[in-house]
Parts: structure tokens; sequence; C-alpha cells
């Protein structure tokens, strides 16, 4: 068993049960719908479909990141039972949360001087830090370090690729106003994306994700695109929700995929 915990945001956007099922520890982000507070707790407080209902009615949303003093109570259970901490933020082009992970840590670091706590700006968001994630616990499990495991994540972190499509074109679709045949350019042109980008080419071996916003038919119909093109793919694609603090800033009917490929420009 490894001797740290690795650690993220609930904007890793993976379900509860896969957070569990790798061993990843996670502290939640909040935010606003039409004045009330919530925490951004994985579809737990409120699931996601309710979430993008309301948004859809015009209900205005607001989000929060994680402050310094939530760090400190979140890491110190674990630097008490032993352990160091691997914990990956948000990146830091979307979030402030980094600095408040920072401080958390140098405040810990006088309190606990024989732990380590490494913190790494993902520079990732959405189920695309999930994908990070899902690799580091990948390695963990192996038997790498913290150290060897940190730096997987700073080297190869921008190898991990994004690509989102909007669309209100769903709602659009629904109504009749265009063909589903042109709501689904998006889809296509991000799965070209990945035939141009992605490790190997078609020959990518790796594991793929997708997020969606209360638009899962057409998140499927991109799965089943990636599917077909991609044979070696490793397992089914992966299917999550986007989470209430990205979605507060996609909106409904967003689609995003993922996968490891060549290095982006940050």
């Amino acid at each position: 068993m490894a001797n740290y915990i690795l650690s993220c945001c609930s904007t890793a956007d993976l379900s509860k049960q896969h957070f569990l099922d790798r061993d990843i520890k996670y502290i939640c982000f909040h935010y606003e719908l039409d004045g009330k507070e919530y925490a951004d707790d994985l579809g737990e407080s409120m699931p996601f479909d309710q979430f993008y209902r309301e948004m859809a009615t015009g209900k205005p949303t607001k989000t929060s990141q994680v402050n310094v003093e939530e760090f400190v109570e979140y890491f110190e259970p674990f630097l008490k039972e032993g352990k160091d901490i691997l914990h990956l933020t948000l990146s830091s082009g979307i979030s402030g949360v980094l600095n408040s992970a920072n401080l958390a840590r140098d405040l810990l670091a006088e309190k606990y001087p024989e732990r380590t706590i490494v913190i790494v700006d993902s520079l990732a968001a959405s189920s695309g830090y999930g994908l990070l994630m899902d690799k580091l616990a990948d390695l963990r499990d192996e038997g790498k370090s913290l150290t060897e495991v940190a730096h997987f994540a700073e080297k190869n972190k921008l190898r991990l690729h994004h690509w989102f499509f909007s669309s209100d074109l769903t709602f659009f679709i629904r109504g009749g106003r265009i063909s589903k045949t042109s709501g689904f350019i998006g889809g296509l042109a991000i799965v070209d994306k990945m035939i141009e980008h992605a490790e190997n080419g078609t020959d990518y071996s790796g594991k793929c994700y997708i997020s969606n916003s209360a638009c899962y038919e057409d998140a499927r119909a991109v799965a089943d695109l990636v599917e077909k093109n991609f044979p070696k793919l490793d397992g089914k694609v992966l299917i999550n929700s986007i989470g209430t603090t990205i979605g507060s800033h996609t909106g409904p009917g967003t689609v995003a995929l993922f996968f490891w490929g060549d290095e982006r420009i940050d």
C-alpha cells in the first residue's frame, strides 16, 4: 500500500464510485444556484439533471473555489495518519485554487515538518483532469513513489487533450429548428481532432473519457464514433457528467472529449 494519498478537487468530474474504486481522495468546490449555496459534491446535493434544468430556465449560478482553511481541514487528517499527500488542483488557467492549496501546504509544513505535501497544477479540467488522476492511480498501484508520480504528472500533463463542443444545438434539434446532422457537426469535429492528435493515431491504445452536461445522447454518439475509429482503445469510452462547477460556466448542451496525445500548447 502506498504511503501517500493521491488527491484532487471535485472538478475532476469523475463519479463517486470511480473515486472510491481508484482510491483517489477529493475535496469539493462550491456553487450557488439562484442564490443558494451547495457543495459541488458529484451530484449528491443536487442531481445533475436537476441542476441543468434549473440553469436552462435562467436561474443564475456562481462558483467558489476551495479556500485555505478548507484545505487545511481536509489535508490534516491524512498527515495525522502519517501519510504524505500528492494533490493536483484544477487548472490555474481557470481557477485560483492552486494558491489556496499552496498556502495550506505551507501552514501545515510548520506543524508537520516530517510530512510531505506536493501540490501540482494539473492544467486540466473536468474529466480530462479525471483521466490524468486515473493514470496517476495506475502508477501509484504499480508501486511508484510520490516523487515519481508527481514527476510524471508535471512531465506529461500537457499531453492530456481537452476538446469541447457546445451545443444549445441539442435544444434546437429537439425543437425541429435544425437537422440532427447539423447538430452533430461538432461531434464529428472533435473525433477528427482525436484522429489528428491521439498518441499513435487510430492505433491509440489508451483510455478515452467524455463528459457532458445534460446531453447524454450526443455524448454517446461521439463515444460510438470514437470506438469505431479507435479499435485498440483501453476499454470502452467512459462517459461522465460535467459537474456543477465546470457546468456553471459551460451550461447545458456541452460535450467534451479527453485522451492522451501529442503535447498541447499550454
